[in-house]
């Protein structure tokens, strides 16, 4: 009698499914502001801390390294740990989301299509 309600019935399936996904992918972002990456460069002379997010927030130099013959040097070592860090919070990121994703029973090529 009623056909056409198992499409509503599917529709506020999804729609729940969706609400959800959001919470899920805004409580995901919120962690991602906690959790913490090293990156190090001159095999852990100088490291660099960042969020999940890519903030940047600590520096960790050894004074070893101070020497004003040696400025670029340093320099250059303080960039490849940032960078180290960066690279290592996209991972930590894409790695959450992985795990998000596969939670909720959806391919992995979905989190690029979310609007969220």
């Amino acid at each position: 009698m009623f056909k056409g309600m198992g499409g509503l019935g599917d529709m506020s399936k999804m729609m729940k499914a969706a609400q959800e996904m959001q919470g899920k992918m805004a409580q995901l972002q919120e962690d991602m502001a906690s959790i913490e990456v090293v990156g190090e460069s001159g095999a852990g002379l100088v490291k660099a801390t960042a969020t999940a997010k890519g903030e940047l927030k600590a520096l960790d130099i050894d004074p070893s390294i101070f020497n004003g013959d040696e400025k670029e040097v340093v320099e250059d070592l303080i960039l490849a740990a940032i960078k180290d860090a960066q690279s290592r919070a996209q991972e930590r990121s894409q790695q959450e989301m992985r795990k998000l994703t596969e939670a909720m029973g959806l391919p992995p090529e979905m989190m690029g299509k979310l609007p969220f």
